[in-house]
């Protein structure tokens, strides 16, 4: 979808472009200053579509190489704004490689992180997308730690790792109902080691207790049950791994009911409460 903020974003940075006196010679006057006028004339009507090709003109137009990164930048936002993800990304690989030295290119990142964190699907099962996504945003926070569109790929990237370690908790009650004890065990101890500061770690740390509790590892038990009332001694989930050490506990049957809202609107309920 069509992320406001970025058309706002957009609309400060770049309107400069039409108030600043232009330094160029005449000639290029008549030909690129007037191509991306038309084309910021349509961006600020909504016609990407057009604005789109305008500032692709305007930037082979232009000589001096500020107007030419604008051009290049406003055309992959305007395809980012008509949902050509592909085309978009396509265009900011060209104006990374082209103008290595732009002295704005932190937004080409950015948008760059966006499109793939767009990307991410939350019915599907294929993880790349994900992985992806995390891949363009921490480069990013390693490149520009401090620029202010950190905090909000930081909650990006915390969306991200909470959709991954939703998958594997799914997959992992998948394989409780199946009594696949290893492979559910397994899926659980990564998302304690790798995903712990996820909403999703004191269920799993609460699984781990019943499962090695059901099959006879009261010690496993008892040292996940430790960890989880250690660090979420309020949680819901440490209240029911209470239960379990009842001598006539038994292991409840688990069910991966399909969630209408998809995983992303589940993590975002969860953060919420």
């Amino acid at each position: 979808m069509f992320n406001r903020f970025f058309l706002i974003l957009f609309l400060i940075f770049f309107s400069s472009c039409s108030k600043e006196k232009p330094l160029y010679e005449p000639r290029e006057l008549n030909n690129g200053y007037k191509v991306y006028q038309e084309g910021y004339e349509a961006f600020e009507r909504g016609d990407f579509f057009y604005a789109q090709k305008k500032f692709s003109e305007a930037e082979l137009s232009f000589e001096t190489i500020e107007y030419a990164t604008k051009s290049s930048m406003m055309s992959s936002y305007c395809l980012y704004g008509l949902n050509f993800y592909t085309e978009a990304l396509e265009n900011i690989e060209k104006h990374i490689k082209k103008y290595p030295a732009d002295k704005n290119i932190i937004y080409t990142y950015y948008l760059k992180a966006i499109i793939y964190f767009e990307q991410i699907s939350d019915e599907k099962k294929d993880m790349e997308p994900i992985l992806k996504s995390l891949d363009e945003i921490e480069f990013f926070l390693s490149k520009f730690p401090n620029s202010e569109y950190a905090i909000d790929l930081k909650f990006k990237k915390d969306l991200a790792l909470n959709q991954i370690a939703a998958k594997e908790l799914y997959i992992a009650k998948y394989y409780i109902s199946v009594q696949k004890w290893v492979p559910a065990i397994n899926r659980l101890k990564k998302i304690v080691k790798e995903y712990e500061k996820t909403v999703f770690i004191e269920e799993a740390l609460h699984r781990l207790v019943e499962i090695h509790y059901h099959i006879g590892l009261e010690d496993e038990a008892k040292k996940y049950a430790k960890i989880l009332g250690y660090n979420y001694n309020s949680s819901k989930w440490f209240e029911q791994t209470y239960i379990i050490f009842n001598k006539d506990y038994k292991l409840p049957e688990i069910k991966n009911d399909k969630d209408k809202d998809g995983f992303l609107k589940k993590i975002i309920k969860k953060l919420d409460n």
